[in-house]
């Protein structure tokens, strides 16, 4: 009999232990518009690293092909001559990598400053959260003093 006390207040004790805890965690805070606008920079930030990580490649791969180009249009300027069909397909194939490459690096321009912004953008959040805090502190430190009645 005593034993079975024991469980049962065992059992209670856990239940309401976790009913607690759900009552906790219910009333826990969503986040305030800061914080959501910080998490929404890191995303920011996330998401321009990653276009900026595709476009150096493109960009990496149009310098490639370039490189193999001019090599091409060497050879057939010595082969062929300066004139000649297979020179001159060269050097529009050339253009036309310059002119990607070159648009993948006014992409990555892009990037880079988009990034900037977002950063800023998330470093002045925190800032404004960090004054937020102190002033917060200050205040509840006011009240405090208060209702001692200095």
């Amino acid at each position: 009999m005593k034993a079975e006390l024991i469980v049962r207040r065992g059992v209670i004790a856990v239940a309401l232990a976790g009913l607690f805890a759900g009552g906790t965690y219910a009333n826990s805070q969503d986040p305030t518009p800061q914080q959501q606008d910080i998490q929404n920079d890191k995303k920011d930030i996330r998401s321009d690293k990653k276009d900026l990580a595709k476009d150096r490649a493109d960009r990496n791969a149009d310098q490639r092909d370039i490189n193999h180009d001019k090599a091409q249009l060497a050879r057939d300027d010595k082969k062929y001559g300066d004139n000649s069909a297979q020179a001159q397909a060269d050097r529009k194939d050339l253009r036309a990598d310059r002119v990607d490459r070159n648009k993948d690096q006014r992409d990555i321009n892009h990037d880079k400053k988009d990034l900037s912004k977002d950063r800023k953008d998330r470093n002045q959040d925190q800032k404004e959260i960090n004054k937020d805090k102190k002033g917060l502190h200050k205040d509840r430190k006011d009240l405090r003093h208060d209702k001692r009645g200095h």
